[in-house]
């Protein structure tokens, strides 16, 4: 393998790649990128085994095209060193890459293709669409906060992918105490089980919106039995879905709600954060005492502090005083971006329904504590 190409023009996709390597690895082969040098265009590919990225570039010049495997960080580390537009001569040699650039020199050790694992993706039906790359990473932040962190229900380690019979993606994502859901258009829907769910892991998650976020235009999405895949301007990403049953989440979604109660969400949210000071550091709790056109927020904690603060909202009813989990409610607070807030609320024992004022495509569940 021989081949010319540019620093600049290697060094972004190549560090999308090394983004996917694990630093620490069960096999050394994991460690490396597989580079795969064509006629015009170079691929890259890194993976930790549950997912995987191809990225690609355009070669200057190919004498010999090939393939091999070299470590990915330390790749990363010397293309970025180089000077801006540096051109960088790739060779193999004896079981070894050469890099020359200029006056540098550098020498990588390779390990076998052959050694290299690939994804098994392509098995049982798909179903093929395509989503603005900005509605993707709207969904993924609107909804990834409320997945949940190593719960022995693994299934709720992930976010859900489906798609509706109104074309639309929906997200959603729990860990068993709160719920979010978002959902976007999508277009070119393929026939094919056009009511697909996907569970995809926390990592595939974030490396979704890490990869695709920042692009314009469409992502490709393909939705298998046992796998994802999303494609753009010249990345392919795949992830494994996680093998489970998600809740059903329409059933935990309130329905009937007779309090209705709107408020600024900046006002709301700084109230919540000067209570949560004095809020009982391991359970959270924040008491709402809901009347007439007010809102009061408690907190206290063992060391009997005690924390008050009162909002204006728009409110007419019988009162109610509700507990939640402080933590929860600033999530929702810090991921809307409306100037207004409205909660739906039945008793002090339902969960409560928040959604930005005038944005009907994301809604939050929050279950209740006693306190």
């Amino acid at each position: 393998m021989k081949f010319r190409i540019n620093r600049d023009e290697i060094l972004k996709p190549l560090q999308q790649v090394a983004g996917i390597v694990e630093k620490r690895q069960t096999l050394p082969v994991l460690a490396n990128v597989l580079i795969v040098a064509g006629k015009h265009n170079l691929s890259m590919t890194g993976t930790d085994m549950e997912i995987e990225l191809v990225a690609n570039s355009a070669v200057i010049e190919n004498d010999e095209p090939g393939e091999t495997t070299v470590p990915a960080r330390k790749l990363f580390d010397i293309c970025k060193s180089l000077p801006q537009n540096a051109e960088i001569e790739f060779s193999t040699e004896n079981g070894r890459v050469l890099l020359k650039s200029g006056r540098s020199r550098f020498t990588l050790m390779t390990l076998p293709t052959s050694d290299f694992p690939n994804l098994d993706e392509h098995s049982g039906a798909t179903t093929r669409f395509e989503i603005q790359a900005q509605a993707l990473k709207r969904l993924i932040e609107s909804t990834g906060f409320a997945m949940a962190q190593q719960d022995v229900r693994y299934y709720l380690n992930g976010m859900l992918f489906e798609i509706s019979p109104e074309s639309q993606l929906k997200a959603v994502a729990t860990d068993g105490h709160r719920l979010a859901l978002s959902h976007a258009d999508i277009s070119n829907i393929s026939e094919k089980n056009s009511n697909a769910q996907a569970i995809i892991p926390r990592k595939g998650v974030l490396e979704l919106s890490r990869l695709f976020g920042d692009l314009d235009g469409l992502v490709t999405l393909i939705i298998g039995n046992n796998y994802i895949q999303a494609t753009a301007e010249g990345l392919s990403f795949s992830s494994k879905l996680v093998d489970g049953k998600f809740p059903d989440y329409e059933r935990v979604i309130p329905k009937g709600g007779n309090k209705h109660i709107s408020m600024n969400r900046e006002e709301l949210r700084q109230a919540l954060n000067r209570v949560a000071i004095l809020s009982n550091d391991k359970f959270r709790g924040v008491r709402l005492l809901l009347s007439d056109n007010s809102l009061q927020l408690l907190a206290n904690n063992p060391e009997q502090e005690e924390a008050e603060e009162n909002v204006n909202v728009t409110y007419s009813g019988s009162d109610l005083e509700i507990g939640f989990n402080v933590s929860y409610l600033l999530d929702v607070m810090n991921t809307l971006k409306t100037e207004f807030v409205e909660f739906v609320l039945t008793d002090s024992n339902s969960s409560g329904v928040i959604q930005g004022q005038g944005q009907e495509n994301s809604l939050y569940v929050v279950m209740p504590m006693r306190l």
